[in-house]
């Protein structure tokens, strides 16, 4: 069936959620834990089990500071998890690569969605997304992984990522890339100091504003330990819960995570309050 993430994202009762399968040696939080196909895939059974739609592989860390991976490198990771995924589950999967070469493997492996941190920096992401008719995640970030934490600096952030994402999805859709499978990601810690995180996240809405779903992915990252305290990413699954109601509540259409279960239950606990229901 030809893919288009507006229409399945219309009507749901709560956010869609994206659960986060790193297949990288060095990634912030969970590098390592499933490098190898035996354990990325059970790994991936666990996400669907707990509730994830979509599963989003990466291959390539984006943590600050990190070093670009080459798209061979990235492809040896994921290739056969994707495609072992695919042969267990109907779940939709996204790559996360700004690399065209590795997203077209992807894609052949059984990937759905181009997950882009770049938004379409390699000029033939863009074509291949519109030739395969495949879903693409546009985000914002300022500067490259291995640069971006160093001096984020904004006119006025909100603005100037709106600004970003608007000419990004203006340029993918030029390429031919359906309009309807795009997804608009404001970048949370990529390029972005404490105070711009919030000033993101209590402006979701305004993205929103912009025509297309988006996703929030704030899972377990610095800023929410530079509020609780919590050093170990893996310890910040309560920020992360928070956040993920407030992004909620703002109108966000998909929500990446670490952990989909707890997350989704929370989600149902809030939303049962917040609108009076009483389940028999």
């Amino acid at each position: 069936m030809k893919l288009n993430i507006k229409n399945e994202l219309k009507g749901r009762e709560l956010p869609l959620v994206m659960g986060i399968l790193n297949v990288t040696p060095d990634s912030f939080s969970d590098g390592g834990d499933y490098s190898d196909l035996k354990s990325a895939v059970m790994r991936a059974d666990e996400l669907i089990c707990e509730g994830a739609e979509i599963i989003d592989v990466g291959a390539e860390s984006t943590r600050p500071g990190a070093e670009p991976v080459s798209p061979e490198i990235q492809i040896e990771r994921f290739y056969e998890v994707i495609k072992a995924v695919k042969a267990k589950h109907s779940t939709r999967i996204s790559i996360d690569t700004q690399s065209s070469t590795a997203a077209e493997a992807a894609l052949e492996a059984g990937a759905d969605i181009i997950n882009d941190i770049s938004s379409g920096s390699d000029p033939k992401m863009f074509k291949l997304a519109a030739e395969k008719s495949a879903g693409i995640v546009l985000m914002h970030m300022q500067g490259t992984p291995r640069t971006m934490q160093k001096t984020p600096e904004y006119e006025n952030v909100t603005f100037d990522v709106m600004e970003y994402l608007k000419k990004r999805k203006s340029s993918a859709v030029e390429a031919g890339v359906c309009e309807d499978n795009i997804i608009l990601d404001p970048g949370i810690g990529f390029g972005k100091t404490l105070k711009h995180n919030l000033e993101l996240t209590r402006n979701l809405r305004k993205i929103k504003d912009l025509g297309s779903p988006v996703l929030y992915g704030a899972s377990r990252k610095s800023f929410i330990g530079k509020i609780t305290g919590r050093q170990e990413a893996k310890n910040r699954e309560g920020g992360t819960i928070a956040s993920t109601i407030y992004a909620m509540q703002q109108g966000v259409s998909l929500i990446r995570v670490h952990r989909p279960g707890i997350n989704l239950d929370a989600m149902r606990l809030y939303r049962t309050l917040e609108e009076g229901i009483n389940p028999a």
